[in-house]
């Protein structure tokens, strides 16, 4: 492998590595995406919505294939108490009416593996099981990556690897992140069957539900609750922003478990089976957070850009 070159390495397999590796393939270029999960999407996590507008860029129509849980219909904000809730929803046919303007409930581990499919059908080459743990330079200029020991070049690096991306950091690219810049996801997957979540929600057929909630979820703090219906589950989670966690009592852990146990919410999760548990450090201040996003053969992009 060593010998090999590409026109393009990519560092991450979730959204934005998968997606530069389907434009870069088409376009007729040696791609090369390493992923360090056992598949791409098998470390990726997100709240559970996709806003379709940037992908269907790529690939027009993409929900007509792709493995979305539900069509966001029906919204809903609640603003918390420990025991009450103050609710505004609205549900109409005209949310994602149109496909550019639509969005979906997912989960990440089903579609971003089908997105990873795409980009090898495009002609990308994906690598997965890896950590790259070093960025090659030669004369101020990225020229590759160095996996396991073993060193491949290219003419441009694209990382995607995360909000936390230690390899931007390595090349100086990217500070250090500070507590009041990222917020910690948790979030619980719980099955509960297709009809019931029709019937609890008031949905129909693949129609989806986006719920987020603020107050007592995140104690009083930046941050919130969400909940998310997918086909024959629901996606229930707590953000909580990293610098005001020291200034409550409870854990992430424990306000996700408060929140499941609102009366607002314990109603709609009655009886339902954890199937998945997973966390993840969101990018919460924006523009300020964006770092130096390209230097002579580098890119930074995704949640490693802000």
């Amino acid at each position: 492998m060593s010998d090999d070159r590409f026109d393009a390495i990519i560092v991450g397999g979730g959204l934005a590595g998968c997606s530069a590796a389907i434009v870069l393939a088409r376009a007729g270029k040696e791609v090369l995406m390493i992923e360090r999960g056992d598949y791409c999407g098998a470390k990726n996590m997100t709240g559970g919505r996709l806003y379709g507008h940037s992908l269907e860029k790529i690939i027009p129509n993409f929900a007509e294939i792709a493995p979305i849980e539900r069509v966001v219909k029906k919204e809903k904000i609640s603003l918390m108490t420990e025991d009450g809730s103050l609710d505004i929803g609205y549900h109409s046919a005209k949310l994602s009416a149109a496909p550019e303007s639509a969005s979906y409930t997912v989960l990440r581990a089903k579609f971003d593996r089908w997105l990873a499919e795409q980009a090898e059908e495009a002609g990308a080459e994906i690598i997965p099981g890896i950590v790259v743990d070093k960025i090659l330079v030669e004369d101020g200029k990225v020229v590759g990556v160095e996996a396991t020991g073993e060193e491949m070049y290219a003419d441009c690096v694209i990382l995607a690897d995360g909000v936390n991306s230690l390899l931007a950091q390595q090349l100086g690219m990217k500070k250090e992140l500070e507590p009041n810049q990222v917020a910690v996801g948790a979030k619980m997957v719980i099955k509960l069957g297709e009809d019931v979540i029709n019937q609890r929600f008031g949905l129909n057929g693949n129609e989806g539900m986006a719920w987020l909630s603020a107050g007592a979820p995140s104690d009083g703090n930046f941050g919130g609750g969400l909940l998310y219906t997918n086909k024959d589950s629901v996606s229930v989670g707590i953000v909580a922003t990293l610098s005001d966690i020291g200034h409550s009592d409870l854990s992430v852990p424990q306000m996700l478990d408060r929140f499941m146990a609102h009366p607002s919410i314990a109603p709609y999760l009655e009886g339902g089976t954890p199937i998945e548990y997973s966390g993840h450090l969101v990018p919460e201040e924006g523009y300020g957070m964006i770092p130096e996003l390209v230097r002579d053969g580098v890119l930074v992009t995704g949640d490693a850009a802000g």
